[in-house]
């Protein structure tokens, strides 16, 4: 493998990440002053000409959100941007509302499937889509360069309110990604909601359509996000569907964009999979775009190999749903995502939605007739070992011992498979990722490069 695998992330970023900005809430930078400069700052970039701009604010359950929000709304009222805040809401919500509601700007308040002591800041320009690095450089500069020239004349203020039927707005867009005609009578589903921006909506769509639903991860307290539950913590989720003999379990987290799910005897169905499902199925209706699908470079080989031997292109990117949204817009595909379970269909949505990838899992589940544990897997996966490492930035990368660890892996596999090293867009942490048919081998190439950049980091500090 050749050097494209050692792939330098937004580590090198002041602010933004691959998906927003994130960090610990009260904490620079995920603080109320740092969420009103944000605000003030993106609110001039997107305030043009001298009509009323509109920004949508949405949330999940953390506790910080609280403080957050006002902040935002805040920054945003001090450019002269009306503020329409809708409460804890999914992000592909936001997304939708920022579209259908004619708005300048979206915002979700999330750290998605991070702890609750975590929060972020993510932005939607008005077609919905996540921001481009360009843009979220300008907001940057906008900041570094001081947000009081951003200020509206005390007649130019603009005004907050909040929009109380968010709910069934969405409910409504997501049950028309479900084919019409179909029904989900006679399937019991339990749904785990991650005591987050979900809670509400997601067991309510399912029941609409006529499932049997068993909902968990439904009562936020404002701590208890992710905690336990949600698609980063499966156990649970896979219990209560063995215990209550459901014929599928659908595992969101903290701001529905992510799915995972698990078949009838509790086994997991992850982002790769869900994708070779769907793909499978449209390209047999011909409603697949472009003749391909977008992953990143996490993807597992089995799942290329898998679209390949039907005669569809598998294109990778850089980790982030946003870059995988780009490729897609780009080359015309309606289809992508991630492993991790960040899934995009292009034609319901802008950005990742576990709860309409759902809908397209149980509308193939309901159209085949089979069991989950048939239809859902479709390929068998190579082995895969992923470490993170955690460092205070990108140097260790640099130093000759890991540079060393990660040639001397790479002819190892020899071809046989993958090596992936790349720092994190949202934790201070790097990945370490190899994949191939030996899995004592993977496992001993991953360990070796872990450590020779704990050392680098060790000797770094």
């Amino acid at each position: 493998m050749d050097g494209t695998n050692r792939i330098r992330g937004p580590m090198d970023r002041k602010l933004f990440g691959t998906d927003g900005i994130r960090g610990t809430a009260n904490t620079d930078p995920m603080t109320a002053e740092t969420a009103l400069r944000v605000g003030m700052a993106a609110g001039g970039h997107f305030i043009q000409g001298g009509h009323r701009h509109r920004v949508v604010i949405g949330k999940d359950t953390r506790l910080s959100g609280y403080m957050l929000e006002p902040a935002l709304t805040s920054g945003f009222v001090s450019v002269g941007m009306d503020v329409i805040l809708v409460g804890p809401m999914p992000t592909p919500a936001i997304a939708m509302l920022v579209r259908s509601l004619r708005a300048n700007l979206g915002v979700m308040l999330s750290a998605s499937h991070n702890p609750y002591h975590d929060n972020g800041i993510k932005f939607f320009g008005p077609d919905g889509y996540k921001l481009s690095d360009e843009v979220e450089g300008a907001i940057e500069a906008r900041m570094d360069n001081g947000v009081g020239v951003h200020r509206a004349n005390p007649d130019r203020l603009g005004r907050a309110r909040r929009l109380d039927d968010v709910v069934g707005r969405y409910t409504e867009h997501v049950k028309r990604t479900f084919p019409r005609g179909s029904q989900l009578d006679g399937l019991k589903v339990v749904v785990d909601c991650a005591n987050g921006a979900a809670y509400k909506v997601a067991p309510e769509v399912l029941w609409e359509l006529g499932a049997e639903v068993v909902p968990i991860g439904v009562d936020p307290d404002g701590f208890n996000i992710n905690r336990g539950c949600g698609s980063t913590d499966t156990d649970y989720m896979q219990a209560q569907v063995m215990a209550h003999g459901a014929d599928i379990g659908l595992a969101l987290d903290g701001d529905a964009d992510r799915l995972i799910v698990c078949d009838e005897n509790g086994a997991l169905i992850d982002g790769d999979q869900i994708m070779a499902l769907i793909a499978a199925h449209w390209a047999e209706a011909g409603h697949l775009a472009g003749g391909g699908v977008v992953a990143t470079v996490m993807s597992n080989l089995g799942f290329e190999q898998y679209l390949n031997a039907k005669g569809i292109r598998l294109l990778r990117t850089q980790v982030g749903d946003r870059y995988v949204v780009e490729e897609m817009r780009k080359g015309g595909y309606n289809l992508g995502g991630e492993q991790s379970g960040h899934i995009v269909l292009g034609d319901y949505g802008t950005t990742g939605d576990g709860l309409v990838a759902a809908l397209q899992v149980l509308a193939v589940l309901v159209a085949d007739g089979g069991w989950a544990s048939e239809v859902c897997r479709r390929f068998d996966p190579y082995p895969q070992q992923l470490t993170n490492v955690r460092v205070s930035d990108g140097r260790p990368l640099e130093d000759s011992r890991v540079q060393q660890a990660i040639q001397d892996g790479e002819a190892r596999l020899a071809g046989a498979g993958r090596l992936l090293i790349r720092p994190s867009g949202t934790e201070p942490v790097v990945r370490v990722m190899a994949e191939g048919e030996d899995e004592a081998l993977i496992a001993a190439i991953v360990g070796n490069v872990a450590e020779a950049i704990a050392q680098a980091e060790s000797g770094a500090m």
